[in-house]
């Protein structure tokens, strides 16, 4: 079966053409990875695995707001590179900016994230100027993908339902599923270090009717499963084609995508990824399993 990745991560091995840069002016620079994703490797892995096309996610924690490096890769990769940008919420520029990336650059995402985890801060998603943000993507048609750190989610998540709910046309994508089996290793450490409990919720329910339920009757709004999840479920002894099933009886199939996250998550590479998708998918019928690894993000991100 065709896939197509909704996550993936470039890391270029040019850094004088393409540096680190801070997501804000408080944080440091960002220290150079011992490793690169550049767009050629990722093509020739898609190539190999069955991949049709990958949504290629600033790595804001590297890169900041200058997205050159993924626009440029998508500019030799058109058909198999789609540029999903993060920009800086904040900056009443951004809506101008927004309509020139789609319209010159062909950029078919957003991405917003927050900096800071230790803030209880809801500005960079719904200050009057990130609102301005909302109804462009909308206008423009762009999907917004959205990363919460769990020890947000009790008010990040209903404040995204609201949110969803005014901009009922508009795909809003969770990443990392948006419950508590979606927490990176860096955000487990962080949260041991400052001795937040980071525990687990079993089964049956893994931790969904406490966070997304809420999403019940928000079809605008989708899930997306990704190595991040997978680390955490094996890690669990947890079977992640179980909550992948599911959330596909509560949500339905076709809110549901897959992403490898190569490029920020380098436990296995790209064909154990390719791997744990399929093995993620293996409780869905036929059609579901489509829709959650090809068909989903090929409507979101390819039908204009």
């Amino acid at each position: 079966m065709t896939l197509f990745d909704t996550h993936a991560h470039l890391v270029s091995d040019d850094w004088d053409t393409y540096p680190p840069r801070p997501l804000h002016p408080s944080l440091p620079v960002p220290a150079r990875t011992d490793y690169s994703v550049t767009a050629e490797s990722l093509v020739h892995m898609m190539d190999q695995h069955g991949i049709a096309a990958s949504c290629v996610v600033q790595r804001g924690h590297l890169y900041g707001y200058d997205n050159g490096y993924i626009i440029d890769a998508a500019r030799r990769f058109p058909d198999r590179l789609l540029p999903v940008v993060i920009l800086d919420t904040q900056d009443p520029a951004t809506p101008q900016e927004l309509h020139s990336l789609a319209r010159n650059h062909g950029v078919r995402g957003v991405r917003m994230a927050n900096t800071r985890p230790s803030q209880m801060d809801t500005s960079w998603m719904a200050s009057p100027a990130a609102m301005q943000v909302w109804k462009t993507c909308d206008e423009l048609g762009l999907p917004v993908a959205i990363i919460f750190f769990q020890n947000q989610l009790p008010w990040t998540l209903p404040l995204l339902r609201r949110i969803a709910g005014m901009h009922p046309q508009l795909p809003i994508l969770i990443d990392h599923l948006g419950i508590p089996w979606g927490a990176s290793l860096p955000e487990l450490t962080w949260a041991r270090e400052a001795g937040i409990d980071i525990s687990m919720p079993p089964a049956p329910d893994f931790g969904i009717e406490a966070t997304i339920g809420i999403f019940d009757d928000c079809p605008n709004v989708y899930f997306k499963f990704t190595e991040i999840n997978a680390e955490r479920m094996q890690e669990g002894g947890v079977d992640a084609a179980i909550v992948v099933r599911q959330m596909a009886d509560r949500f339905g199939a076709h809110r549901l995508l897959w992403g490898s996250d190569v490029g920020q998550s380098v436990r296995w590479p790209y064909d154990q990824k390719v791997a744990h998708a399929h093995s993620a998918a293996r409780l869905l019928a036929e059609g579901e399993r489509a829709d959650f690894l090809h068909a989903n993000a090929a409507r979101l991100y390819t039908a204009h």
